[in-house]
């Protein structure tokens, strides 16, 4: 496509903008109200506590528990990141080049794990290396080697694709070059295929190590509060779980740290996709069959198949057990409320509804959270790939982009502390409207949304629009007319993740759900923390439950998948 004719003036120029700034209104109006609201809010609440500039904050950032908690974020999500990328390199060659049996089935089942909800990558991760679990023995419940476990297996998925997709692209010449000169395929790796690939496989570990630092579900789930990250320290805080009252100041803090810290790893991400090594072609490979030679990547890869199927089945089988007998007890618990303190059961347990109802409530909140994400995506994918026009036009599309790509700076639990503390108050009192939880899960879809739908609006050709409106179409046909029916297996997709995504929320969706009314990730939350077998095997079968429905959208996803577009 040619660079963005800004030489257009006068009423088409004016028409145009009027046009982009009608599409940009409704995403617009929606992130000022749900995120720059509340996030202005959680800075009013850190820095200016009394009306007042407070530096507070800083203190706070000085104390020991956030040192230690600082620390600990850093180093796990490190450590998470290199042993992702050690594990997902073999596993990327395997899936990308080599022509084996069921290699998209592989695939998708290696994609999994990143959409699974957190609570249940938590709870299985704990019934693996529980005491009755397979690796009991090995005594790592509730230590950092767990959470590092739980890391890992939700992101080794990012490294496979990310890497893969790149790797599949490259052109295999470079390398059989170098094996006809002599090179050992071991130095035809290091000095021809690892430099190609290191964008890639840095901006990979860079994306890893973002979903580290902010993996608030498994951190939680397998950390407690005796180890906690600055994700996970800020739901703690807010909820008066470490002192027993709720520290704002404190969690402020936490938010402003973790906001910066995350935009920048975004920054870097975004540089580091945005410009490509120009001095390797990029021509899809055809698959070759396996040799001898790709022997030790193919063992490395049933180890990650390995590594992600255990804690999946250990989970499972832990929800069919029972004293020792294989049962369905569990199950047909999911339609009571779990038990008490007491031993309560279905007239007087745990929760306020039955199981079964918050199923309901998260397959209902996830179609609204979907269509929800999938109108904005669309608005926003739109605005920030329509090519400009004019200088005018280019300014408000520059103005809108940046604009738009603020929620990706901002955690799930930054949001849904900044929604607790903002929108509580007349005119904006929004705490108890059932439309509440599914914004919240609609703003942490939409960047996964976005990503889907802007690479196909780039491939787009321009000069479709331009002739659709010279025939007299505005914006809104032309986009129908143009845009739609090459978006229609590209938005079914990203309807998928976004469903998938929002059915396993749990970081926003913890602080503005409503008792009356939880979803199944904050049910499972809740039984897991209380005691009683009951309580802990219902968990075990909601979170089957859970999985398998994530599993199948992104099965179907796996379907509709374009070549070379993703969310990974």
């Amino acid at each position: 496509m040619d660079g963005p004719d800004l030489g257009m003036t006068g009423r088409p120029a004016m028409r145009r903008v009027l046009g982009l700034l009608a599409l940009a209104a409704v995403p617009t109006a929606v992130l000022a109200v749900f995120f720059l609201l509340p996030v202005s809010g959680m800075l009013q609440r850190g820095l200016w506590p009394e009306g007042s500039l407070d530096l507070g904050v800083l203190d706070v950032l000085g104390e020991e528990r956030t040192r230690k908690v600082i620390w600990f974020t850093l180093w796990t999500s490190a450590v998470s990141t290199v042993v992702s990328v050690v594990m997902g390199l073999p596993a990327a060659y395997v899936l990308h080049r080599l022509r084996i049996p069921l290699r998209g089935v592989v695939r998708a089942a290696l994609l999994v794990p990143f959409v699974l909800p957190t609570v249940v990558v938590g709870i299985a991760i704990r019934q693996l290396v529980g005491e009755s679990g397979p690796l009991g023995s090995l005594g790592l419940d509730g230590t950092p080697v767990a959470i590092l476990m739980g890391l890992v297996f939700f992101n080794v998925a990012v490294v496979i694709r990310t890497v893969g997709a790149a790797w599949e692209a490259l052109d295999r010449r470079p390398a059989e070059a170098a094996a006809a000169l002599g090179a050992s395929p071991g130095q035809v790796l290091r000095t021809v295929t690892l430099p190609a690939l290191r964008p890639a496989i840095v901006s990979s570990a860079v994306v890893v190590f973002l979903f580290c630092a902010t993996g608030f579900g498994v951190v939680l789930m397998l950390g407690g509060t005796r180890y906690s990250s600055v994700e996970t320290e800020i739901y703690l805080l807010t909820t008066g779980a470490i002192t027993g009252s709720v520290e704002y100041q404190a969690a402020a803090a936490l938010s402003l740290l973790q906001i910066a810290a995350v935009v920048a790893l975004l920054a870097v991400a975004a540089r580091l996709r945005a410009v490509p090594d120009p001095t390797v072609r990029r021509t899809r490979a055809t698959a070759a069959r396996p040799t001898r030679r790709d022997l030790p990547a193919l063992l490395a890869t049933g180890l990650v198949l390995l590594a992600i199927a255990t804690p999946i089945a250990t989970l499972v089988t832990g929800s069919l057990r029972r004293d020792g007998r294989w049962t369905l007890e569990f199950y047909r618990a999911l339609q009571g409320t779990g038990e008490d303190a007491g031993g309560g059961g279905i007239g007087g347990g745990l929760l306020r509804v039955p199981i079964t109802d918050a199923l309901g409530n998260s397959l209902r909140i996830a179609v609204d959270a979907t269509w929800m994400s999938l109108l904005l995506g669309v608005l926003v994918s739109v605005v920030v790939t329509r090519r400009a026009h004019s200088r005018a036009e280019a300014s408000v599309r520059g103005v809108f982009d940046g604009l738009f790509m603020l929620p990706l700076g901002v955690s799930a639990v930054t949001l849904g502390f900044g929604f607790l503390i903002t929108l509580d108050d007349p005119p904006l009192d929004l705490r108890s409207s059932p439309l509440l939880v599914p914004i919240a899960q609609a703003l942490v879809a939409l960047p996964l949304v976005v990503r889907v739908l802007v690479p196909v609006l780039h491939g787009i050709d321009d000069r479709q629009r331009q002739a659709a409106a010279s025939l007299g179409a505005g914006p809104v046909r032309s986009l129908l007319t143009v845009e739609v029916p090459v978006l229609w297996r590209p938005l079914l997709a990203a309807a998928g993740f976004a469903f998938a995504v929002s059915l396993g929320e749990f970081g926003a969706t913890s602080f503005v759900v409503r008792a009356q009314a939880p979803t199944l990730p904050v049910v499972i939350y809740r039984l897991i923390g209380s005691p009683g077998e009951l309580n802990y095997g219902t968990a075990m079968a909601a979170s089957v439950v859970l999985a398998t429905t994530t599993a199948l959208v992104i099965l179907v996803v796996e379907r509709l998948r374009v070549p070379g577009v993703g969310v990974l």
